[in-house]
C-alpha cells in the first residue's frame, strides 16, 4: 500500500464515477469529483492534485479541450483520459493533447489503480540526490525546472514527451528497444498494441530535431532509438 493519492475525477456519468470513487477509495486514495468540464477545470486550477482522471466526452466543455487549457496554462499534473473511443486517431489526439495515458471503458479497477500509480511514480521520481542536469551534446535537460535547451534555444515539450527524452538522454550512445520504452516511460509490462511509441517519438524528434543542421535521435533498424551528440 502505497501513500494516499489525491485524485480529480472529472466524469459526467454518475455511475461510472462511483466505480471509479469506490474502487480508489478502498485504496486509500482521496477522490473528488467533478460532473461538468466546467467544474473540473476549476477544481484542477484551484486544489491540489496528485492525479487528474478526466472523461473524454464531457457534455460543455470537453475533455480534449479541457487538458489543452491546463497544459497551456502550464499545468504539469499528471492526467489520465477515459474513453470509450477505442480508435486509435482518437489514443493519438488524447496524447497530443497533452494526456500521460489512457483507459479505454470498461476497465477493471485493478488496471485504473496501475496507471494511476505509474503516473504517480514518475512525477515522484526526481528525489534528493539525482543529479537534476542531463546534457548530451549541445542538448541540456534540468529536470527539475522541467526545461530543455538545444544550442541555448528553448525546446518545448509535454511532460510526456520530456520523459521519453530523459530516458533517452540517460542512455545515451546506447540502442533503447521499444519494449525498453514502454516499460521505462510508460511503465506497460505488456504491449498496448497502439503506435503510442512512435507517436510520441516523432513528434519528440521534429522538437528536437527540427530545424539544427544535424539530428540528436536516430532510428535503429529492427531494433529502437539512440540519442547521440550532435
Amino acid at each position: 500500500m502505497g501513500m494516499a493519492v489525491e485524485i480529480l475525477l472529472i466524469e459526467d456519468d454518475a455511475k461510472t464515477a462511483l466505480y471509479v470513487t469506490e474502487g480508489l477509495q478502498t485504496h486509500g486514495h482521496v477522490v473528488r469529483w467533478a460532473p461538468t468540464g466546467q467544474d473540473g477545470l476549476i477544481q484542477a486550477r484551484s486544489a491540489h492534485n496528485d492525479v487528474v482522471i478526466v472523461d473524454r466526452m464531457l457534455p460543455g466543455l470537453d475533455g480534449l479541450t479541457l487538458v489543452q487549457r491546463l497544459r497551456g496554462e502550464g499545468s504539469d499534473v499528471p492526467i489520465l483520459f477515459l474513453t470509450t473511443m477505442s480508435g486509435l486517431d482518437d489514443r493519438v489526439e488524447g496524447l497530443n493533447a497533452g494526456a500521460d495515458d489512457y483507459l479505454t471503458k470498461p476497465f477493471a479497477i485493478s488496471e485504473l489503480l496501475a496507471r494511476v500509480n505509474a503516473v504517480t511514480r514518475r512525477s515522484h521520481r526526481l528525489g534528493a540526490g539525482q543529479n537534476t542536469r542531463l546534457r548530451v551534446g549541445t542538448l541540456e535537460m534540468d529536470l527539475l525546472a522541467r526545461t530543455v535547451t538545444r544550442e541555448g534555444q528553448a525546446v518545448d515539450l509535454q511532460p510526456q514527451e520530456f520523459r521519453l527524452l530523459e530516458y533517452l538522454v540517460l542512455n545515451a550512445g546506447r540502442t533503447v528497444t521499444r519494449t525498453m520504452l514502454l516499460e521505462n516511460v510508460w511503465e506497460l509490462s505488456f504491449d498496448p498494441q497502439t503506435n503510442i511509441v512512435e507517436s510520441h517519438m516523432s513528434r519528440l524528434r521534429s522538437k528536437v530535431d527540427r530545424g539544427f543542421a544535424r539530428e540528436m535521435i536516430h532510428t535503429v533498424r529492427g531494433a529502437g532509438y539512440v540519442i547521440r551528440a550532435d
